[in-house]
């Protein structure tokens, strides 16, 4: 083994929570190398938030749980060491200058996502953490089930008697996240829960091909599962020629995690604005307005015009009535299908396409206030590669930079004590 890492923390992968973890170990006076399988530190990070990097989100430690899918009370003490605030102080004393845009989303004034990898790598340098080249293997244990050190894929050995990983999920395997720190944890003796994608777009019974593109900004999109909404919220989807996806979407994606995804509905309201009434009101006005036109062309002010033939076909009303003649039932009918367009699930896309992963290793093993294996010593893990989600907006950023944050913190201590 090689005696010069011998009291050194390892950080495996030099993701937002390696960098993170290399951060604090050094900062608290520790040691710490990263093994980095890729040419570049951060190579998911960069393409994040589509190149601009959603930082976190401009609230609370509180206000980041609610919106955690998973697990959210695991991340108390890491929220509230290293909170959103703390980390757009790192950024920004970093030489990254931040700004906040609608949702308390927060980027880089520059609109990159490489400044915040530029300011990372900066800042380990800084603070001598040298970066290894090499993909770690595998953790080696002494024969009390303490960690010794690491073994790289070419072989090579390196002592150090703390590890943290943070290795990722599998979502965007070209990245280099293929699973590799749920296979060490499962090799310790860890539970890691079933993974699949998070933060995916979603796969509809309909065909969707004629609506490809459409982007509809501000409607609501409700899910529910066996009658029950497990979701709603306001903002902005996508059309696909499979089905849905969008910030909405992959929202509510998280939601629908349990059971078969044949359990769902999805409801678009695409006038969420308007009470009942008002809508009613709305479309009386034009249907006066446009009284002398066949109905199907009648609906150019209300929606679409490439979902006008599907909205028609829904509300039973022959399309080439004419306007005027219709009765307030038919209103009725009208209204219902805009208030409540429903749409049919049946499979998520690829894990490949999903932002996050959802499952990992188990945090019911893992201390919160350390982020250390509570069975095996010296043996840490921090980021994506843990059981934790949320959902778009920055949150899992503030996940990474948290726990990566606490793991490096907890990894520096257990170093000092040992020695």
């Amino acid at each position: 083994m090689s005696a010069r890492t011998k009291h050194t923390v390892a950080v495996i992968g030099a993701g937002p929570a390696g960098m993170m973890a290399a951060c604090a170990v050094a900062e608290s006076g520790g040691q710490a190398v990263l093994y980095e399988q890729n040419a570049a530190c951060g190579k998911k990070l960069r393409i994040t938030g589509k190149g601009r990097c959603n930082v976190t989100n401009d609230c609370t430690p509180a206000q980041v749980m609610e919106h955690v899918t998973r697990n959210r009370k695991f991340l108390y003490s890491a929220l509230y060491r290293f909170s959103p605030s703390d980390v757009m102080e790192f950024f920004e004393d970093s030489g990254v200058p931040l700004k906040t845009e609608r949702g308390r989303r927060v980027f880089p004034v520059s609109d990159r996502a490489a400044d915040i990898c530029t300011a990372l790598e900066r800042r380990l340098r800084q603070l001598h953490c040298p970066v290894i080249r090499e993909q770690v293997q595998s953790i080696l244990y002494d024969t009390d089930k303490a960690v010794r050190g690491i073994r790289t894929r070419s072989g090579r050995e390196y002592s150090h008697p703390a590890v943290i990983v943070c290795t990722g999920g599998i979502s965007y395997p070209a990245t280099g996240s293929r699973g590799d720190g749920h296979h060490m944890a499962e090799e310790a003796g860890l539970h890691v829960t079933p993974l699949t994608g998070s933060l995916v777009p979603v796969v509809c019974r309909e065909d969707t091909r004629e609506w490809m593109g459409l982007s509809p900004k501000n409607v609501r999109l409700t899910v529910y599962r066996n009658n029950k909404a497990v979701f709603s919220e306001q903002g902005e989807m996508l059309f696909t020629h499979f089905g849905v996806s969008g910030p909405l979407v992959l929202s509510a994606s998280a939601h629908m995690q349990e059971g078969d995804i044949q359990e769902y509905r999805m409801s678009i309201d695409w006038k969420p604005a308007l009470s009942e009434a008002e809508l009613d009101a709305r479309l009386l006005g034009d249907i006066q307005k446009y009284a002398a036109k066949d109905f199907i062309n009648s609906l150019g002010d209300l929606l679409p015009r490439v979902l006008i033939p599907e909205v028609v076909a829904r509300s039973g009303i022959p399309p080439r009535m004419k306007t005027g003649g219709i009765t307030k039932e038919m209103r009725g009918r009208l209204a219902a299908v805009l208030k409540d367009f429903t749409l049919m699930p049946t499979a998520f896309r690829p894990v490949e396409e999903a932002i996050i992963t959802c499952g990992g290793v188990d945090v019911k093993e893992i201390d919160p206030k350390t982020m250390m294996a509570k069975a095996v010593p010296g043996l840490f893990f921090a980021g994506e590669v843990l059981d934790l989600d949320a959902y778009t907006g920055g949150y899992n950023l503030q996940i990474a930079w948290s726990t990566g944050r606490l793991a490096g913190l907890g990894a520096a201590q257990y170093l000092f004590n040992r020695e």
